[in-house]
């Protein structure tokens, strides 16, 4: 499959992008909403794509693509037919139609455990879309990327999708999204002082329940009603006004305020259907409590596996405490470490050192 292991790449293009966390006013980002209000932040771990380019003497284009995590290398082919390794990173090739002149080597890897309902899987599209733009003339902007890793789920794979995982991947940092008109957003980065910051960041938990969030039975029955309902029913405007509560806590330093509405937005997701909050939530929740954590957002769409984003209170050792308490409880419970992201998309190239030939 990969007869280019002995050639010396002509370039090396490295892209890292953040996941997603904390996403109060989640749903209202959909074509069935038609407008929404969304409260995301970007952290790391992030997903890592490197690029590794060769000049294409061949008749045939060669592009090997390793999926580290799954231990996969497999070569992409240019029809949708033959997608059947990894979709998404297939479409994502073939939608930014690499110059023939070129074979690549693509290698992409995350920290962040695969299905835990943040973002990964637009993290991915937003970070090989961005590695492989710079082989094109002319660079997106950070919002083009967003949505061009969009329309490769949406368009080229029909799958459901909002915008705000990849507008996050692609910008980075905390940001309040207004969608005036799927799938068109604005988005505003929310500049507070590196003491908030800080503080916001210590405070944060990410809880992955050590099981992958699929969309299921659940989601479906969900966007039929929503979508049935209309953009102005009472569910999504609850959901909507959470992203307000959030963006007006944050720049207050208000945690106390912020965590409300993380509560509220968990509340509004479980009136959506009392299964998008799994009992994994419900018991890891209850566990956060006891230790007087402010608030927990159900990470995504919901639904069983995933994962919670805890903002826990001012003590330090309280939250250690409670962090070891939740992975006793259930050996699938796993703390991921995460940190607040001040970029988005990064992309970069060097030339491989001597040593590497």
């Amino acid at each position: 499959m990969d007869d280019l292991s002995g050639q010396r790449p002509q370039r090396i293009i490295n892209c890292v992008a953040p996941i997603r966390i904390c996403d109060n006013g989640g749903w209202t980002d959909t074509w069935f909403a038609k407008t929404g209000k969304i409260f995301n932040i970007g952290v790391y771990p992030y997903v890592e794509v490197q690029v590794e380019v060769f000049s294409n003497d061949a008749p045939n284009q060669q592009i090997v693509v390793f999926a580290e995590n799954y231990g996969q290398r497999f070569a992409v082919t240019g029809a949708p037919s033959g997608w059947d390794q990894h979709p998404l990173l297939q479409a994502a090739i073939a939608r930014m139609k690499v110059p023939a002149d070129v074979a690549l080597k693509v290698t992409i890897f995350s920290e962040a455990p695969s299905g835990a309902s943040t973002g990964t899987s637009a993290a991915v599209a937003v970070a090989l879309v961005g590695a492989l733009d710079r082989l094109t003339q002319g660079h997106l902007t950070a919002h083009e990327v967003a949505y061009t890793a969009q329309a490769i789920e949406t368009e080229m794979l029909k799958l459901q999708c909002g915008i705000q995982d990849q507008l996050c991947s692609a910008y980075g940092g905390i940001n309040y999204i207004e969608m005036f008109d799927y799938p068109r957003a604005t988005v505003s980065q929310i500049q507070i002082p590196n003491s908030i910051w800080w503080e916001l960041e210590r405070r944060l938990v990410l809880i992955y329940f050590g099981k992958s969030h699929s969309s299921s039975a659940v989601h479906e029955k969900v966007i039929r009603e929503l979508e049935g309902s209309g953009p102005d029913c009472r569910k999504l405007q609850d959901l909507r006004a959470t992203a307000e509560k959030s963006r007006d806590a944050v720049h207050a330093g208000d945690f106390v305020a912020l965590g409300r509405a993380m509560i509220e937005n968990t509340e509004a997701q479980q009136r959506l259907h009392p299964d998008l909050v799994s009992r994994d939530a419900r018991r890891v929740t209850e566990i956060a409590k006891g230790h007087g954590a402010l608030g927990w957002k159900v990470n995504g769409a919901g639904g069983d596996g995933g994962s919670l984003t805890i903002l826990t209170g001012t003590i330090s050792h309280v939250k250690r405490e409670m962090i070891r308490d939740i992975e006793t409880e259930n050996p699938l419970f796993k703390n991921i470490p995460v940190y607040l992201s001040r970029y988005g998309l990064r992309t970069w190239e060097r030339q491989a050192d001597n040593r590497e030939q």
